[in-house]
């Protein structure tokens, strides 16, 4: 069983957050597997630094972003590209 890192980096308001999770969930429910993930809000103090620069809603697989963008954003922002696929996020855990 492969064993991944995966975070989900987002913050509340953001249209596509909850849509992100639903999919996340169905993609780890899709790949068979038993994996949890942490999850970042980008308004807390609390989230660190390295996750600031992702735009919301972020599905981070060890450390990269299951798109294959790059961590740019320079503000806090929804992202244009809206939530990852369930497809594209279980290719990425495969």
């Amino acid at each position: 069983m492969r064993s991944a890192q995966i975070d989900l980096v987002y913050f509340e308001g953001c249209p596509n957050a909850t849509k992100a999770r639903e999919n996340l969930r169905a993609a780890i429910e899709q790949t068979g597997t038993q994996l949890a993930w942490s999850e970042w809000d980008l308004m807390a103090d609390t989230t660190p630094e390295r996750f600031r620069k992702h735009g919301s809603p972020t599905v981070l697989v060890d450390g990269r972003d299951v798109t294959g963008e790059g961590a740019e954003a320079t503000a806090m922002a929804c992202r244009s590209d809206g939530a990852p696929s369930v497809a594209l996020i279980a290719e990425s855990l495969a």
